[in-house]
């Protein structure tokens, strides 16, 4: 295993503050979050502990406005911290972005007194947060979701079961979509519910091949309570919040999948030119020299692509498309470089005593969450030839 930092990234950042930001992020990435991250995901940890160093040092609540607590950073620098914190762990990288979707129904549709009241505790205040879209039977296919609202004077009663949910059973929110009306996307509404709620619980996490530190676990609600001023946005307007949503999500993920790629790249590159066979070292020979190559022009690629993306939304401009093609390419592109970096590595890429397999193990996720990668060629594709015919 190579016990050398990585060099650091050369990024393009807009301002002076942002690159210091940026310097603050490899710091305690390098100290608190990289040197235990294959014991403690081995282990099944969840790092709680560094969420908490998160929020105290300003850095989960980067997109949002400082009025309630934000850091006032634009989607480009914010991402790029995600792709730093993904880099030293996918755990970390990948929490902080689920953490930052599930602000966003409040943040983006909430109102003023809602902002107020909530805002400044999820963005930095030690809470953590999670998102309740999927469903054991609505997957892809979210707008079938089942999981009702019922109002009830002037509260709403919550029953069903979401599935998949990363944080499941340690966040303290959940932005939860259930439905409240007829079928389809226009029956669902959002909804603001504590961690702590009564007749919520968690089922046992979910034993998956790779991120075995973040838990993902069904969540069942059985009558529970939610006043309607934790309603977010209108009645029938959750599923508009949802995809709202989730188009920023894509770049979170996107942002992570290349991060998970650049530690691969570092680890292959230190032992490619460090392991020496027939009396030079293995970086010498043009075969391992090629796949070096190409595994950094798929990593600049994704990171320019995520980045172009950022830059629309941060302009106010219309970036759906795009979000779906960063998610697209890049989550295939990590998959693609660490199964590399552990053939650069040979027979110990293929052993724990080196992070390159457990990279390749967590990319996988990546090419599955927010949208399957099919989902995303769907929505490219309608958004270049529009709707299918039925």
């Amino acid at each position: 295993m190579t016990d050398s930092a990585p060099q650091p990234v050369d990024r393009q950042l807009p301002t002076e503050e942002s690159r210091d930001l940026l310097a603050l992020v490899r710091e305690i990435a390098q100290r608190e979050i990289r040197p235990r991250a294959a014991e403690e995901e081995e282990a099944g940890h969840f790092p709680r502990e560094v969420f908490t160093l998160l929020s105290e040092s300003g850095l989960l609540g980067l997109p949002y406005a400082s009025e309630f607590g934000g850091g006032d950073q634009p989607y480009e620098v914010y991402l790029q911290v995600l792709e730093e914190l993904a880099a030293a762990r996918l755990t970390v990288g990948l929490g902080a972005s689920v953490h930052t979707l599930a602000c966003h129904g409040l943040a983006g549709f909430g109102t003023k007194e809602q902002q107020a009241e909530h805002l400044p505790a999820m963005l930095g205040g030690g809470l953590l947060g999670a998102y309740c879209l999927s469903e054991p039977a609505a997957g892809s296919d979210a707008a079938s979701l089942t999981t009702k609202a019922v109002r009830d004077g002037d509260d709403w009663v919550i029953n069903g079961t979401k599935a998949w949910i990363t944080h499941g059973g340690v966040a303290d929110f959940y932005t939860v979509l259930a439905r409240s009306g007829g079928e389809g996307p226009r029956g669902i509404t959002a909804f603001l519910v504590p961690g702590d709620a009564a007749g919520l619980t968690a089922a046992v996490p979910e034993k998956k091949m790779g991120m075995k530190g973040s838990p993902t676990a069904q969540l069942h609600f059985d009558d529970v309570r939610v006043p309607d001023a934790r309603r977010l946005g209108e009645e029938g307007q959750g599923f508009t919040i949802a995809l709202a949503a989730l188009d920023s999500g894509r770049l979170g993920i996107a942002a992570c999948a290349i991060g998970v790629a650049q530690a691969a790249l570092d680890e292959a590159l230190a032992y490619a030119t460090g392991r020496k066979q027939f009396g030079r070292p293995i970086a010498d020979f043009q075969g391992l020299r090629f796949m070096l190559a190409d595994m950094a022009t798929r990593i600049e690629a994704g990171r320019a692509l995520y980045l172009a993306a950022a830059r629309l939304r941060d302009a106010g401009k219309p970036f759906s498309r795009q979000a779906a093609m960063a998610k697209l390419f890049c989550t295939d592109a990590a998959m693609g470089v660490t199964i590399d970096a552990v053939q650069v590595l040979g027979g110990y890429g293929y052993t724990a005593d080196f992070p390159v397999e457990r990279l390749m193990r967590e990319a996988k996720v990546l090419q599955i969450v927010e949208g399957t990668n099919q989902i995303q060629r769907m929505v490219i594709a309608r958004h270049l030839a529009g709707p299918e015919s039925r």
